[in-house]
């Protein structure tokens, strides 16, 4: 039985775009070690990535972007994401596993598992894949703006973020739909 596992990165930040993988393992080559990408240090998340792209049946991310956040909120982007990541895999799952409390509404035979990065190795693959992706996102972000340091907080509402936006203002790549970006626009006080 082919079961994927699925996970999100970025639901928090104030600029990027949602970022979601789906992995389905390869139960003859097992990751040793593969756990929450929060709990991992980033060289070895970076490790784990190439393992899991080299020895996982499928993988594939699916993401949603700045617009489609802003206009069908974060909850229903996130799903759209991990939508796409499913459908993006090149063999289709006899089921899918879901972190958290919900799963898309899909055809997929799914469940969601609150802190699924912890207890499914599947999951947990997911949970690394996006983490990288969106880091390198933030990377070539920070290489565009340096000015907002999005390689050290990558993206999340943090006090040298508010202090860039104070500053430099909000860039087409923030969230316009969440509150620090509307009121660095002068959208709200």
């Amino acid at each position: 039985m082919l079961i994927a596992g699925v996970d999100e990165v970025g639901r928090g930040p104030l600029v990027g775009d949602v970022v979601t993988a789906a992995v389905i393992l390869n139960p003859k080559r097992p990751i040793e070690g593969l756990r929450d990408s929060k709990k991992l240090s980033a060289q070895k998340r970076e490790y784990f990535n190439e393992q899991i792209q080299q020895y996982a049946i499928s993988w594939a991310i699916g993401r949603a972007c700045v617009e489609e956040i802003d206009s069908l909120n974060i909850l229903q982007a996130t799903m759209l994401a991990m939508t796409r990541a499913v459908q993006a895999l090149h063999i289709q799952p006899d089921e899918v596993i879901v972190d958290g409390n919900r799963c898309p509404d899909w055809s997929y035979k799914s469940q969601a598992i609150i802190k699924g990065d912890d207890l499914y190795p599947q999951i947990a693959a997911a949970s690394i894949i996006a983490k990288v992706a969106r880091d390198k996102d933030m990377l070539d972000l920070h290489a565009r703006y340096p000015q907002y340091a999005f390689d050290k907080h990558k993206g999340y509402p943090t006090a040298a973020h508010f202090e860039a936006l104070a500053t430099y203002g909000a860039l087409d790549c923030h969230r316009k739909s969440f509150k620090p970006v509307k009121k660095a626009l002068g959208l709200i006080n």
